[in-house]
């Protein structure tokens, strides 16, 4: 029964190969979710202290991608805590760890990056798995 009722959203940019793998994993889970676009709508900064706070800033922003790799060394070397971590995801979305996954239930609040089905909620078709 967990996921049922759960609003989930899926944050990231459609054409990322993990982004898509993950709403593929929701949906043969027979969950549906919300999808957020960065490229369109903007990272919400109104919840990014929320995922900072759950997942910290060190894993939100993706090191190890190409957009991190192009940005020059001394906007590399400013990222030092949540402040400047959340003015840099505002301005290059693309550097964010994708997908954030949010969804609220009976336990909380909760923020997942990257692609973790193992700390998503189950769906109705969890069972049949085989």
């Amino acid at each position: 029964m967990r996921g049922m009722n759960t609003v989930i959203t899926v944050y990231g940019i459609p054409n990322c190969d993990t982004v898509k793998k993950s709403r593929a994993w929701f949906a043969e889970q027979g969950l549906d979710i919300q999808f957020h676009d960065f490229k369109k709508q903007g990272v919400p900064a109104d919840l990014l202290p929320g995922w900072l706070k759950a997942v910290g800033w060190q894993k939100l922003v993706n090191r190890q991608g190409t957009t991190w790799r192009k940005l020059d060394a001394a906007t590399q070397a400013s990222l030092q805590d949540d402040a400047s971590a959340s003015a840099l995801v505002q301005q290059q979305p693309s550097v964010i760890k994708r997908p954030v996954v949010q969804w609220q239930d009976a336990q909380g609040l909760h923020v997942t990056v990257g692609f973790v089905p193992d700390q998503w909620p189950a769906g109705p078709n969890h069972a049949s798995k085989g």
